[in-house]
């Protein structure tokens, strides 16, 4: 087992392999995040539409979860309930559109892991290697970090250090050699960690992580007004300090990350913008308070509806829908009927004499 196996380890590695794919096609570090960043968020879609759809629709039952509150706002216990009621009886999902966002924090984990160790990750050098590499600079004198390593190694390598050097075989150095000279994104070397200074070596650095956090803000501004949601108090509060969270990221790992995280905002931003098309937050909600009132008006007549789960002929997926119950009644009705005629279609097929004869005998 590898000595860094852990969830970094499993994240990273097959990001590190789709990757090195997009490197063969366009050997340009900057480049390849770029891409790589729009194909993952591509493959996001589905779980971004749904997580849309869901946000949408629950933003239909923010005024009754707030009359909820302010009703019984001194009774806790039965907030509770009616909170729990207002899920069973009415759909109302607060964790709807979650799972984006935890695959969306998983991914930007294995991004870490493969920004920080491109040697490995990429181009798949073994980590006894590279960490014969870094004891070579050890004994040289050479400061570094987990973080800053393989920037040194490369470094070094380009450099010719026949300490360093000699850890590698060729096919090893030709593919680091190749690859310093290919991680350098509009002057900008993407396998440095920015600094909070203003040095004028580290001014360039500052550009993407600066970019990050404007590009986070303006993100997830549009994204809540895209969901029809009004988040207030700590929500909303949040919300706007998960940029904060990033910043930390960006002065903690290779610029590359940053990039990756500038181009992630970017793309997300347009995607909301025609999710938000296609899934709108006040037509949801007007379907929604519509769906509600129905059932309201059922409940006034005495008559009590059933959720069950159906398949939808147009997409095939399967999906909840309320059901009177007389509507229920017809359905069992007719499951009844078709249980009868498979329990009896062999008689329903043999002639009326030989049953008679059968019976005889």
């Amino acid at each position: 087992m590898d000595r860094d196996m852990n969830i970094l380890y499993i994240l990273g590695v097959p990001l590190g392999y789709v990757m090195e794919w997009i490197y063969n096609l366009i050997p340009n570090y900057g480049w390849d995040i770029i891409i790589f960043t729009i194909v993952i968020r591509l493959l996001s879609i589905p779980l971004q539409l749904n997580q849309q759809k869901s946000m949408a629709k629950m933003s239909a039952f923010q005024p009754m979860i707030a009359d909820i509150q302010k009703k019984y706002k001194d009774k806790p216990e039965k907030q509770q309930e009616e909170l729990l009621k207002l899920q069973q009886e009415y759909g109302y999902k607060p964790t709807a559109g979650c799972m984006p966002m935890l695959v969306n924090f998983l991914v930007m984990f294995g991004v870490i892991e493969v920004v920080y160790r491109p040697l490995q990750r990429i181009f798949h050098i073994g980590a006894d290697a590279v960490a014969a590499a870094g004891d070579a600079m050890t004994a040289l004198g050479i400061s570094f970090t987990q973080v800053t390593r393989d920037t040194n190694i490369i470094a070094q390598v380009l450099a010719g250090e026949s300490t360093v050097t000699s850890v590698f075989t060729a096919d090893q150095l030709n593919t680091i050699t190749e690859f310093g000279q290919h991680m350098d994104f509009f002057g900008i070397d993407l396998t440095r960690v920015p600094q909070y200074s203003l040095a004028a070596d580290n001014l360039p650095l500052l550009i993407f992580p600066i970019l990050a956090v404007v590009t986070m803000f303006i993100s997830t501004h549009i994204s809540m007004k895209a969901s029809g949601q009004e988040m207030q108090g700590s929500m909303k509060l949040t919300m706007y300090m998960m940029p904060l969270m990033y910043v930390f990221f960006c002065f903690t790992v290779p610029c590359a990350f940053s990039l990756y995280y500038v181009i992630s905002n970017i793309v997300m931003t347009v995607q909301t913008q025609v999710m938000r098309k296609i899934y709108d937050p006040e037509k949801m909600k007007e379907q929604v308070k519509a769906e509600i009132a129905s059932r309201k008006k059922e409940e006034k007549r005495g008559v009590k509806s059933t959720t069950i789960k159906v398949q939808d002929e147009k997409t095939g997926e399967v999906v909840e829908k309320n059901i009177s119950a007389s509507e229920m009644n017809k359905r069992r009705l007719e499951y009844a009927r078709q249980q009868d005629a498979e329990r009896y279609k062999d008689e329903r097929t043999v002639p009326l004499s030989e049953l008679q004869n059968k019976k005889e005998d």
